[in-house]
């Protein structure tokens, strides 16, 4: 079984968070939600949100989609019996 996950926000993230669409604001809550629930590595299997890691600059993160244009940037930290995510940012992807 998947160890318990506890999300939290960054500063950065809590700032954009209001600004966004309300449809990315839903994405968002249906994402924690889910991870809370079930576990960001049962998660992480939905091809729906094709959670990725990063390369480059941003090795360590990892991204979800929320939409074709914007994605949620989080890191995984370990711990004994838990872990804990930490919702980095959110950002929209120019074409």
């Amino acid at each position: 079984m998947d160890k318990p996950c506890e999300v939290y926000a960054s500063k950065r993230f809590e700032r954009q968070l209001n600004k966004l669409p309300r449809y990315i604001q839903s994405s968002i809550q249906a994402w924690v939600a889910s991870v809370e629930e079930e576990g960001v590595r049962k998660v992480r299997l939905l091809k729906g949100y094709h959670d990725e890691p990063l390369r480059g600059k941003r090795r360590g993160e990892r991204s979800v989609r929320l939409s074709r244009a914007y994605r949620l940037f989080y890191t995984e930290d370990e711990h004994e019996s838990f872990l804990i995510i930490r919702i980095l940012e959110v950002n929209k992807h120019d074409y």
